[in-house]
């Protein structure tokens, strides 16, 4: 439990707390961000491992996919109603039980089964954990650290999660990538269970109803934007998914406008703040996840590297995240989140416009490479100072669901962007004209977040944290 302290010595508690407390609930994170790296370079040998046609392996990646983005909005209920610790420990545990199930599947059905219980287990822990996190440091100078650093554990295992599946492969086999995660959920369960307090939770129904609609319109979209492309967008499956998701989604807000018990508390809803920071976490996922499927394939398939050298090729861009983590962590406390934000999606805007007007056969390398280098510096800046804003938006109260709001619109805004830079190219004529498009669209995504930072993050936050 968390006790106070003397302000002599709150410095030096503050730095105990954050030792403790901050792997304890960035290792869900980690855990759940080296599977889905992981997973992605194991795909060869998952499919001669237990011979599964490429429909299976892709539900085998899409799966947990499904499962998170359904379930998010119902765990950050929960999350509210029983406590965030209490959600988060089970939601670890799940994750962790789940992957041994995971390693230990003889059939592709099973393996589909684990990975669906994996993206449960990962929509209980994800929004629990930015709940507990803010709750120990409410300071906002501290709260801007916090998040610097959280975010940039979580980057930097983003950024070597390709590196590590490939050696877990080449070394021990695809089961060793599930594996992986036995030791590193047990960790974090035995750091929260000792280091993290619980948030006592509030009585109130948790409008199961509502999260039904939600999880069917989340899932009808979801399927459909995995199954639209291999389908074809106008196949019966497709336009069939998109439909229920569309009822879905229509018959959640009639139910959400007439019901007493709101799933997202209509304090929040009109809330300006909490609008703008969840429509940045849908333009920022759209062009970070959408162009992170095509740059692999452009690297590859454009430029003739081999799927290892295509890792390595990304790898600088990538773990600039963590320099933009840590900038955050100074940048934020002065300057504070509007600023901080509108800087950087700026800084990636620019980025992604630069190479969208020149890219060519004839670029070299190391061009691409700086200019992605200096997007993502501002991309990491701008990941902590989202989440921050979005938070500071909701205040304690309603930490649970903000948080399971915005992973749920990050998680649909990587679907859209997946599938939407995944028709460009095949729509477009030749390999450097597609990707000219797709660096367009993640260029004006990135603008559009800056836009909604700067105009939508104005308006002074109604309900402030502790201590601020």
């Amino acid at each position: 439990m968390i006790t106070e302290t003397r302000p002599a010595a709150a410095g030096a508690t503050a730095t105990a707390r954050l030792g403790l407390q901050l792997p304890a609930l960035a290792l869900g994170f980690v855990m759940a961000t080296l599977d889905t790296t992981i997973a992605n370079v194991a795909g060869p040998s998952l499919r001669s491992g237990l011979h599964m046609s490429l429909t299976g392996l892709t539900w085998v990646m899409s799966g947990y996919v499904l499962a998170f983005a359904s379930l998010l909005l119902l765990a950050g209920s929960l999350a509210g109603r029983f406590g965030a610790r209490r959600v988060y420990l089970a939601g670890l545990g799940l994750f962790t039980l789940a992957s041994v199930l995971c390693a230990a599947a003889p059939v592709t059905g099973v393996l589909v089964a684990a990975r669906l219980l994996q993206g449960a287990g990962a929509a209980l822990f994800m929004p629990s954990s930015l709940t507990l996190l803010l709750a120990a440091f409410p300071g906002g100078r501290e709260r801007a650290r916090v998040l610097g650093l959280w975010s940039a554990i979580v980057s930097t295992a983003a950024g070597v999660g390709p590196a590590v599946g490939g050696a877990l492969v080449n070394a021990f086999g695809w089961r060793a990538i599930f594996l992986v995660n036995l030791p590193v959920g047990i960790a974090g369960l035995v750091l929260a269970r000792r280091h993290v307090a619980e948030l006592p939770g509030r009585a109130g129904a948790l409008g199961l109803g509502g999260h039904a609609l939600g999880m069917l319109a989340l899932a009808g979209l979801s399927y459909g934007l995995v199954q639209g492309p291999e389908a074809g967008w106008d196949s019966p499956v497709a336009l069939g998914s998109l439909a229920v998701a569309a009822l879905g989604a229509a018959a959640f807000a009639v139910r959400e406008r007439r019901s007493s018990e709101r799933i997202v508390p209509a304090v929040l809803i009109a809330n300006s703040r909490f609008r703008a920071a969840s429509l940045i976490g849908f333009v920022f996922n759209f062009a970070v996840y959408g162009g992170m499927f095509v740059l692999a394939l452009f690297f590859q398939q454009a430029r003739g590297a081999s799927p290892m050298e295509a890792g390595l090729e990304m790898l600088p861009a990538q773990l600039v995240w963590l320099a933009g983590n840590i900038l955050y962590s100074r940048l934020g406390r002065r300057v504070g989140n509007r600023a901080a934000l509108g800087a950087a999606l700026g800084l990636a805007a620019a980025g992604m416009l630069t190479l969208a007007l020149t890219v060519s056969a004839a670029m070299p390398y190391w061009v691409i490479a700086a200019i992605l280098t200096v997007t993502n510096l501002g991309v990491g800046v701008a990941s902590p100072a989202m989440t921050g804003a979005l938070m500071e938006a909701a205040g304690p109260a309603h930490a649970g669901i903000a948080s399971a709001s915005l992973n749920a619109n990050r998680q649909i805004g990587s679907l859209v962007g997946i599938a939407v830079m995944s028709a460009v190219l095949g729509g477009v004529s030749g390999w450097y004209g597609g990707v000219a498009v797709v660096f367009a669209l993640m260029a004006a995504a990135y603008g559009a977040g800056a836009l909604a930072g700067w105009l939508g993050l104005r308006a002074r936050r109604c309900v402030p944290f502790p201590g601020e």
